[in-house]
């Protein structure tokens, strides 16, 4: 673990950059697909549209992605931001339509009995309930995301997957292992954090149910 240790620095401004990429690309894809989410629990035509192509994008390719959008973005952060975004958009999308229409009818007929407005109803009961299951699709998107950022060293846009990468053009396994070892920690602390808001969120619901 010589070079491990030599090279901390280096680990630790890729882990930087790694988290630069998925914080970036989920607050976008939050940012889209929360309300598009609203929108396909409200309308079933329209989710079905906006799921089916948010499902085919989540189905190509990373590198095909990258290779699609380096002719109009070039290389660095941003294809590999449009590319987290369009692999978090599906799970974003189905959680939030999901956590929302699985509210029981009779509360939403008693916020409006108690002259809830729709707007005023859907930040102050429906989000706030549905957020157990909107919580659990970050969980799944985040995971889904630290996995790709790792693949967009392809196009320099940095991270963990530089490292990777360069111990496999130089035949150097440390650097390999070192680089897989931070980002697998990566994936399981968001995984862990996000798992512990989700259960505190639905232990919540549970005691004021």
């Amino acid at each position: 673990m010589t070079w491990t240790v030599e090279n901390y620095d280096r680990l630790l401004i890729a882990l930087w950059e790694h988290i630069q990429l998925v914080g970036v690309g989920l607050a976008i894809a939050l940012a889209i697909g929360l309300p598009l989410g609203v929108l396909s629990a409200r309308r079933p035509s329209f989710a079905l549209v906006v799921l089916l192509v948010s499902g085919a994008l989540y189905t190509v390719p990373a590198l095909a992605i990258f290779a699609l959008l380096i002719p109009y973005l070039g290389l660095g952060f941003w294809p590999a931001i449009v590319a987290l975004v369009a692999y978090a958009l599906l799970i974003i999308i189905r959680n939030v339509a999901t956590g929302l229409q699985e509210i029981s009818p009779d509360i939403l007929d008693a916020a409006d009995g108690m002259g809830y407005g729709k707007w005023r109803r859907l930040f102050a009961i429906e989000l706030p309930l549905a957020l157990p299951v909107i919580i659990a699709g970050i969980r799944i998107t985040v995971v889904t995301q630290v996995s790709v950022a790792t693949v967009a060293a392809f196009i320099n846009a940095g991270g963990l997957g530089d490292i990777i990468f360069q111990g496999i053009t130089q035949d150097f396994g440390e650097k390999v292992v070192a680089g897989a070892v931070v980002t697998s920690a990566l994936a399981v602390l968001c995984d862990e954090s996000l798992r512990r808001v989700e259960l505190r969120l639905r232990a919540n619901q549970a005691e004021s149910a």
